[in-house]
């Protein structure tokens, strides 16, 4: 399983949640995305995001000041769109 890293360290909401976004949608199913954040506000911001978008979130950790999350991509966003596009 092919594993990407993302850096948003010292980004405040919503750039975190935006370059996440931005990110997964360029990976396909089974591939993690590792992150690292500043931001506090991720620690609710993105396993909300991930919940709500059908992904799978494998990690969280909080120590320092930095936090750190792994993301499977378990649906990838395009195919979730093509299934609810009407005929």
């Amino acid at each position: 399983m092919p594993h990407h890293f993302l850096d948003i360290r010292h980004l405040l909401c919503p750039m975190p949640i935006i370059h996440v976004q931005n990110r997964i949608a360029n990976l396909e199913s089974g591939e993690v995305l590792e992150l690292v954040a500043t931001d506090p506000g991720v620690l609710m911001d993105i396993p909300t995001w991930v919940r709500i978008n059908g992904h799978r979130l494998l990690a969280s950790q909080h120590e320092a000041g930095e936090i750190r999350m792994i993301i499977e991509v378990v649906n990838h966003p395009q195919q979730q769109n093509q299934s609810i596009t009407p005929p």
